[in-house]
């Protein structure tokens, strides 16, 4: 089967560049002008625009549904806004599913004190509009992804998707155990149309684990990456003292040696203070660009581009865990070392020269 991606909220373009490692084509829809800025220096097709604008009619050639929706509305755990919105969402998806209570939805998700909220339906909303409209093909697979708060939506929406003829598989994975030099947690779904049983991509590499030796690779895992294993112009060890302190007292930073898989990549990556890892700390230059990009597996040369790049950093999909996810989705065998090493060298130069080849 050929797969063609869409890919709602598509940010600065993690799932798409692991599209590209896999051949598959895609577009992105995406509102933010600067993580369009960098989509195009990519070469990355993209839609500029509202999710909300659009729908599987101004996409009838795509199979393959994919996204990570904002959530940060509610990403508070326990009780509070974050807890009331999360009951919210909840809801509004079992409204969307029951199709005689869809009236007056749109009117009722203006209501809510913060407008994202509504936006993690617009997945689900694509799907069911694929599903009603007779002219149109139900998507054959659907990716989504988005941080740990976001599992129960995912649950609620695998009940919807089950009733309406997929296969669905979703939980939380943990990216240093796909390759990632980084420890980041992200709810994942897949799902599946086409009589195949979805599943969640098993894990390449050990977990890391806080205080414990490094794992050696044995005959199922490799041990985890370490920040020095992809940071390689730093030539001597250093320490990473996250922006962030334990319990909101400054003096208790977290902190990873540059042995370790990097802490979450976050928006403000820049903030992090890079130290010698010796008794003296000297501070040394913080994180380029290029360096939090491949701390998150984009290529060494990604052309981040526009403003608040860290930002867009910290917001995208990591295209290692990308790559994992869709070929699993999908049905795909994992790339070769070939491939690997592609992801990490391609170069926006060399991603147009093959745009331009003629086809034979």
């Amino acid at each position: 089967m050929d797969f063609r991606i869409v890919d709602l909220f598509a940010g600065p373009g993690g799932l798409d560049m692991a599209a590209t490692i896999l051949d598959l084509p895609s577009v992105g829809i995406e509102w933010d002008a600067n993580a369009v800025t960098t989509r195009d220096a990519a070469g990355l097709h993209t839609v500029h625009g509202d999710v909300r604008d659009y729908g599987p009619k101004d996409f009838p050639e795509a199979n393959v549904l994919a996204g990570g929706p904002p959530c940060q509305s509610f990403t508070v755990a326990g009780a509070g806004a974050g807890r009331r919105a999360l009951d919210d969402v909840l809801k509004f998806v079992q409204r969307l599913v029951d199709r005689d209570a869809r009236p007056g939805i749109d009117a009722d998700l203006a209501k809510m004190d913060d407008e994202r909220t509504g936006l993690v339906l617009e997945p689900l909303r694509w799907v069911l509009s694929a599903l009603d409209d007779p002219a149109l093909r139900p998507y054959d697979a659907i990716v989504l992804e988005q941080v740990p708060a976001v599992l129960p939506v995912w649950e609620e929406y695998a009940k919807a998707l089950v009733n309406e003829g997929y296969s669905v598989d979703y939980d939380i994975l943990h990216t240093e155990a796909y390759g990632v030099p980084q420890t980041r947690r992200r709810a994942i779904l897949v799902a599946r149309r086409d009589g195949r049983q979805a599943a969640l991509p098993a894990p390449t590499h050990h977990r890391y684990r806080k205080g414990a030796p490094r794992p050696e690779r044995d005959l199922v895992l490799e041990s985890w990456v370490a920040m020095e294993d992809v940071l390689t112009e730093r030539d001597s060890p250093f320490q990473v003292v996250s922006n962030y302190g334990t319990g909101g007292d400054p003096k208790l930073r977290g902190r990873r040696r540059s042995c370790e898989p990097s802490a979450t990549v976050t928006g403000k990556v820049s903030r992090n203070r890079i130290v010698t890892d010796d008794p003296m700390e000297r501070d040394l230059p913080r994180l380029s660009h290029s360096e939090a990009g491949r701390l998150q597996t984009f290529p060494k040369l990604f052309p981040w581009s526009g403003g608040d790049i860290a930002q867009q950093i910290g917001n995208a999909v990591p295209p290692r865990l990308g790559i994992h996810v869709l070929s699993a989705a999908l049905g795909l065998a994992l790339p070769g070392k070939d491939e690997w090493d592609a992801l990490a060298d391609w170069c926006p130069k060399a991603h147009d020269a093959a745009e331009a080849e003629p086809a034979h």
